[in-house]
């Protein structure tokens, strides 16, 4: 096999990156430079959920798996895009809203909102999310990994809606399964049968942890 085309689906890492209310903001600064040092390092202040990246079961459950305890095949593979765009703010995503997909055991789920159009200003926090029902009919279908182009797979809270205790992301820990959130570029994949990477950063008892995510076309 060889990859014939690659396309990155993560968000730039700065300090402009979005990050969930009340999450450490992104900080970088030069900690020696070429002209003082000979070279050049940042130090580099964030965290384990910041930018794209994927979420360990111990995220939501004291007794789940963290990131670096975690088979990397969770990461890796052959994924699906399911196209829900066009749906309103703050909108439940049903199974039948998914278009009641056939998929093999071990497929990357990847729900395709468009609602990464708006990264960067408040509306990104009031995206559509997974109805628990549907995020239950994943598992039940083999899949443990499902990531979205939001901030959030369960309803983000607000000072107005309290949202509903992230019962997907308590389904997917008890499974044992990973989430990716704040993809990005999702309508650049084009292409049919992409093969998806999302391989986190090995950080040691880490609740999740950033990711380049990479779709990759490959040709025998």
């Amino acid at each position: 096999m060889r990859v014939t085309r690659l396309v990155d689906l993560s968000v730039p890492v700065d300090a402009g990156t979005q990050v969930f209310p009340g999450d450490p903001v992104f900080a970088s600064h030069p900690h020696a430079t070429a002209a003082a040092d000979g070279f050049h390092v940042q130090a580099i202040s964030m965290g384990s959920q910041t930018g794209t990246h994927v979420d360990a079961p111990f995220h939501f459950a004291d007794d789940g798996l963290r990131i670096d305890q975690l088979d990397l095949g969770l990461f890796t593979g052959p994924a699906v895009l399911l196209d829900v765009r066009g749906r309103a703010p703050r909108s439940r995503l049903t199974w039948a809203d998914l278009g009641e997909p056939d998929l093999a055991p071990g497929t990357l789920v990847l729900l395709h909102t468009g609602w990464s159009a708006h990264y960067g200003t408040p509306a990104y926090f009031d995206h559509p999310y997974l109805d628990a029902g549907a995020a239950q009919r994943l598992l039940d279908a083999g899949i443990r990994t499902v990531g979205l182009d939001a901030p959030n797979l369960d309803l983000t809270p607000t000072a107005d809606d309290p949202g509903e205790g992230y019962p997907v992301h308590h389904l997917l820990a008890a499974a044992g399964g990973v989430i990716c959130e704040n993809l990005a570029n999702l309508a650049a994949v084009d292409f049919a049968d992409p093969f998806v990477s999302l391989l986190p950063l090995r950080l040691t008892g880490a609740d999740g942890a950033p990711v380049r995510a990479v779709a990759l076309q490959l040709a025998p």
